[in-house]
């Protein structure tokens, strides 16, 4: 089973596999979706700049992929990592630390 491309990009839930906090939300195509089968890092499509990109090659603070779960309608992914260092360019653990409510 795999994810349905067909409508373009994929929304992924990614997840801190020892902490289960959610890190961050990115996009995947079907491109960064076989990279990160292949190299078990995740690989993610950026909207902004059009080309696929690889969580951490940059700042080292990379994502193992632990394992991937499909939702019921095959159009979102929850993908469980190992991950490290902080996952958000601001330095910070998670990409989600803006408390609203």
């Amino acid at each position: 089973m795999k994810p349905d491309f067909s409508k373009g990009l994929v929304p992924a839930i990614i997840v801190e596999e020892s902490s289960k906090d959610v890190l961050m939300l990115a996009y995947m195509n079907e491109e960064s979706y076989q990279k990160t089968l292949e190299t078990k890092k995740t690989w993610f499509y950026s909207r902004s700049r059009q080309k696929l990109w690889n969580k951490g090659e940059t700042s080292g603070n990379q994502q193992k992929v632990k394992e991937i779960v499909l939702d019921c309608d095959q159009d979102t992914l929850l993908i469980t990592v190992e991950q490290t260092g902080p996952t958000c360019h601001t330095g910070a653990h998670s990409c989600f630390y803006n408390v609203i409510i």
